[in-house]
């Protein structure tokens, strides 16, 4: 199957695809997974598609869906503010809940990059989420901002930036401001973004980003499993934002450093992440549920 949906966000119309194995017909129900995507991007561009394909292929439902202000969903374009991703994350949860084919007591969470992060924040911060998947993700965006933004010249330029957007939010006013001055990414990656990539973003993203902090919520994921993936030497997010959240993690919790590969990990010819997302279903989110009850006993 390959379902177009939507549902209602706060009056935004949050569009998304529901993939379902085998019509549904082979389990009474499906342990599921809502795909978040990564920054500025959408349900059918960069990563969103690759992780969806790796678990319909083992059986399980997904939903990849637009966040608010990117690709076919409402909202003021440009505009992401983390904790409302938060927010839209748990409304698909909801509506996952809702469908026959999805078993209601495993449904999880998986992103890549700013939706890995947003899949950490959610997981610790409500209860239904059944297991975590993390690709790239960051603890602290203001530690995480500083690290892309050397030397102190450039962290000054970016620090200044957020200042004029607080101001120019406090005064009820509007401001763009270009992709790679929020997040900087080496030109021989820039590649990997697509036409649906969004390349100017309200400096309320900005913001939001600095202040927004899934470490202060990722021990509380446990004790529903954890996956952390991160490139050893990310050019975009610094593996040590994987660390800093491994430091805060409960049990049980796993978390691979995977050399030469970059950022976008699930663009390149390199099939471990993919044994290592196999793998951890296999032991800690499989298909069956009874198997499930019996591995945590």
């Amino acid at each position: 199957m390959d379902e177009r949906i939507a549902f209602d966000w706060n009056g935004i119309e949050i569009a998304g695809i529901l993939d379902i194995p085998g019509n549904g017909s082979e389990l009474e129900s499906r342990p599921a997974f809502a795909v978040l995507h990564g920054f500025g991007s959408t349900k059918h561009s960069g990563s969103s598609p690759a992780l969806a394909r790796i678990l319909y292929e083992r059986g399980y439902i997904t939903l990849r869906i637009d966040m608010p202000g990117c690709g076919d969903s409402g909202g003021d374009r440009g505009r992401l503010i983390c904790l409302e991703q938060v927010a839209v994350a748990k409304r698909a949860i909801d509506y996952l809940e809702t469908r026959p084919e999805v078993d209601q007591s495993r449904i999880a969470l998986i992103g890549a990059s700013f939706g890995a992060a947003v899949s950490i924040y959610t997981g610790g911060d409500d209860a239904r989420v059944a297991a975590v998947i993390s690709s790239g993700g960051w603890g602290s965006g203001a530690r995480k901002a500083k690290i892309q933004h050397p030397p102190p010249e450039k962290w000054e330029k970016f620090n200044s930036m957020l200042e004029e957007g607080r101001k120019k939010v406090a005064a009820g006013e509007k401001m763009m401001v270009p992709r790679f001055d929020i997040v900087p990414i080496p030109p021989h990656l820039r590649g990997n973004l697509d036409e649906l990539s969004l390349m100017e973003f309200d400096v309320e993203t900005a913001t939001s980003i600095f202040d927004f902090r899934p470490e202060d919520m990722v021990g509380k994921i446990a004790p529903r499993p954890l996956l952390m993936l991160h490139p050893t030497d990310d050019s975009v997010t610094p593996s040590s934002e994987s660390v800093a959240l491994l430091e805060r993690a409960g049990t049980p919790t796993d978390c691979h450093f995977l050399s030469e590969v970059d950022h976008f990990l699930f663009s390149e010819d390199d099939s471990r992440a993919e044994d290592i997302i196999t793998d951890w279903l296999g032991k800690f989110f499989p298909l069956d549920a009874s198997a499930a009850r019996n591995a945590a006993k």
